[in-house]
């Protein structure tokens, strides 16, 4: 290095502020020593007059002395956090969906332990694995056609799980433990990315079983931080591991061979925070960065993976020798009479005779005793003269709660009627369980939803009434699934709604032991045939085909833009230059808030590919409209403007 010449750094902050999502330079002084590239440093803001956290990016050398910069002010850790695959990974994610770097990197890389970085050596033992483990292995991936020439040549494919109990194991789980094993035993680190705890907890149970413990690292919120930070430095050492964790853990430091996705149709695997991208699209993006393996393994089929099948961008793998569920559906008849118990006879002879010989499940659509109230004369909904909320009752006899700010109504007085007396109108998982327990005398009832969690259940007979996802395994599997408040579930206002029915009745019969009935109680139409012929992937496919006229996702991407009225118009304007069709802006329209001034919301439809000038447009607004907004006298805590790209169910 000359004499006039001298070492910058290019660092990426750590700061919420969209313009503030580039690169900067800051000369390096002497007296720090070597700066590699991926450290945590402390540098000066000039424009605030403070100092914030960032990430050295790139380190090197500039002959232009006299250009003004300032320097880094401190090194906060040796270690270097950010290597550069997971830079480029956030950059991409960020791009696609007009968001900030640094926000996706708040996801991925935890607040520093300053005694667990002491501790940690840089370099775990290398990963050995038995003969036994690699022939079990082999033998899941097996019983999937084509499934290995997938995982050994870096290929893309949708996955349909083998919906079966076997040994107290789910055969997702068997069959995405199998594929990591396979992995780490080629000597390259897998991701695996499940929805909640439940699933995680129950994909390291089958993992441990493969692999030595030391091989695999969990990432999920119950951490406390130290285990998280201690972790996130397994994933950055050379030595190859399994990283099993929720939707942040598709954005691991490894370098991964395989990344697998299990149920991606679960909202839980949509990041609720800035800049809001799936985990699928994260995986998607990911895979084409590092060229990995990459698996969405589901019961169900979505309809974005089924788009990506008929496209040929994922090979479509089943099972070698198909073993389906015996669903039974309702007839006719069953249907228009109902019982009290809300169980048609063949479903209420079924569990009674499978009660006998085990536990049977029985799935409902709510928590609760009675989720919501309706006024006994005219039937118009309780609602709570406070705060407008659904009253539900949390036991026979009691006095009515709302839903919403917790108070009671004692003296509820009916608006339409003038009516003092309620009666229930829907049944929780609590009630139903009362109403099966009086049917079926003398047989055990256990409640599974979010306040009484259960995870497993033993062999012998009893009725297990659980809220959708809350389902706990059997040993042996269940004797009989009976499937409740069908109709209910697919009356909800969701454009997916289908979909997601489809998805948990799917679960829940995959928990049956083999040969046993699984019973959808009053549904007909296209989503019972798709789950009596275990069909998912083609009601996906109809899916498409409904929604491609109207140009709604995933036929089409959407962007929701909100914000004030002058800053959406702004970024509507800028829209206008890309040759977007007429329609393809909704809106916009008022939002129900109390802000000052009041905002606006539009949804913008556009193809995928025009997906990267749409976000660059978009993020470039935002942008301006924060730079504006600092320049101008009024100063809100909340943006003029802010765009979500890809929303799942747009709705204005």
């Amino acid at each position: 290095m000359s004499a006039e010449s001298r070492r910058i750094a290019r660092v990426l902050l750590d700061s919420p502020l969209p313009q503030l999502d580039r690169l900067f330079d800051y000369a390096v002084p002497a007296e720090l020593g070597e700066v590699p590239p991926g450290v945590r440093v402390r540098v000066p803001l000039r424009t605030a007059g403070r100092v914030v956290d960032g990430y050295v990016v790139e380190v090197g050398v500039e002959d232009d002395a006299d250009r003004p910069l300032s320097e880094v002010e401190s090194v906060v850790s040796d270690v270097s956090v950010l290597p550069e695959r997971l830079h480029l990974l956030a950059r991409r994610v960020a791009d696609r969906a007009a968001g900030s770097a640094s926000d996706v990197l708040r996801l991925v890389i935890p607040k520093r332990q300053v005694r667990v970085e002491k501790a940690w050596s840089g370099e775990s033992p290398e990963v050995v694995l038995d003969e036994e483990s690699r022939a079990r292995a082999r033998s899941a991936i097996e019983q999937y056609d084509g499934l290995d020439a997938v995982i050994d040549g870096g290929g893309r494919a949708a996955v349909e799980a083998i919906p079966q109990m076997r040994d107290g194991v789910e055969g997702w789980a068997r069959m995405l433990a199998a594929a990591a094993a396979r992995m780490l035993a080629a000597g390259r680190s897998t991701i695996l990315v499940v929805p909640d705890h439940r699933d995680l907890d129950r994909l390291l149970s089958e993992l441990g079983a493969l692999v030595p413990d030391h091989a695999i690292v969990r990432q999920d919120s119950r951490q406390t931080n130290p285990e998280r930070y201690r972790g996130f430095l397994r994933t950055l050492e050379s030595t190859p591991c399994i990283v099993v964790g929720n939707r942040s853990a598709v954005y691991a430091p490894v370098t991964a061979g395989l990344v697998a996705v299990w149920d991606d149709g679960d909202p839980l695997l949509s990041e609720p925070l800035a800049p809001y991208v799936h985990a699928r699209d994260a995986a998607l993006l990911r895979q084409e960065l590092e060229e990995s393996a990459l698996l969405f393994v589901g019961h169900t089929r979505t309809t974005e993976v089924e788009r990506l099948v008929a496209h040929g961008w994922l090979h479509d793998v089943r099972a070698a020798r198909r073993v389906l569920p015996r669903v039974v559906l309702s007839t006719p008849q069953e249907m228009e009479q109902p019982t009290p118990q809300r169980l048609p006879s063949s479903a209420f002879l079924s569990a009674r005779d499978a009660a006998a010989e085990g536990p049977v499940l029985v799935q409902v659509s709510r928590p609760g005793f009675a989720p919501s109230l309706v006024c006994a004369e005219c039937r118009a909904p309780a609602r709570c003269r406070h705060c407008g909320g659904p009253l539900g009752a949390r036991h026979r006899g009691a006095v009515p709660v709302c839903g919403w700010c917790g108070r009671g109504a004692s003296a509820w007085e009916c608006p339409v009627c003038s009516s003092t007396k309620v009666r229930l109108a829907s049944s929780g998982s609590e009630r139903t369980a009362d109403e099966l327990g009086r049917a079926f005398p003398g047989v055990r009832v256990i409640v599974a939803d979010g306040a009484h969690p259960i995870d497993r259940v033993d062999a012998k007979p009893a009725l297990v009434v659980a809220t959708r996802g809350a389902e706990p395994l059997a040993v042996g599997g269940y004797r009989a699934v009976v499937l409740l408040d069908g109709p209910r579930m697919l009356q909800a206002p969701d454009l997916r709604i289908g979909e997601s029915c489809l998805r948990w009745w799917s679960n829940a019969a995959a928990l049956a032991a083999p040969g046993a009935p699984v019973h959808l109680v009053g549904v007909d139409g296209a989503v019972a045939k798709a789950l009596a012929t275990w069909n998912q992937a083609g009601y996906a496919r109809s899916e498409l085909a409904n929604r491609a006229p109207l140009h709604m996702p995933p036929t089409a991407r959407v962007a929701l833009v909100e914000g004030t009225a002058a800053a959406v118009s702004r970024a509507l304007a800028d829209l206008a230059d890309l040759g977007l069709p007429r329609d393809a802006v909704l809106g916009p329209v008022p939002v129900e808030s109390d802000d000052v001034p009041p905002r606006v919301r539009a949804l913008v439809r556009f193809e995928y590919g025009a997906g990267a000038r749409v976000a660059t447009a978009l993020r470039a607004a935002v942008v301006a409209e924060a730079v504006r907004g600092r320049r101008g006298r009024a100063r809100n805590t909340r943006s003029a403007l802010s765009v979500r790209l890809d929303i799942l169910d747009p709705e204005l």
